[in-house]
């Protein structure tokens, strides 16, 4: 038969010297969140227990100084940030960059935004 002179391999080709090193999926994790929503469930359902016996846990967590500045300085900046940002109008901002476009060479020409259509 003219079929068996013929072979195709099925497979993926083959490297000598090379270890099969197919692709391999990583296994996802459960996240632990579903199994400490169980449990809370199961403590908050559970006919034993009162909320007097079980306070909630707090997590003090002692800041060494430089982290206590550093979230210092990130809290003004960002109210800074937020100042700044609603210090103008809409209008005002739209209106300065017109001014800054007026400014720009025409090689730089950009359609102007405007109020009217």
């Amino acid at each position: 038969m003219a079929g068996d002179e013929y072979f195709a391999s099925k497979g993926s080709l083959k490297l000598k010297g090379v270890a099969d090193s197919g692709i391999k999926k990583k296994k996802k994790k459960k996240k632990e969140t579903d199994k400490e929503m169980a449990a809370s469930i199961q403590r908050n359902t559970s006919p034993n227990s009162t909320p007097e016996k079980e306070a909630p846990y707090v997590v003090v967590r002692n800041y060494t100084e430089a982290e206590r500045r550093f979230m210092e300085r990130q809290r003004k900046m960002e109210a800074d940030r937020i100042l700044k940002k609603a210090s103008k109008t809409h209008k005002e901002k739209v209106e300065d960059f017109n001014r800054h476009l007026d400014s720009l060479t025409e090689h730089f020409d950009i359609p102007k935004v405007s109020w009217t259509k």
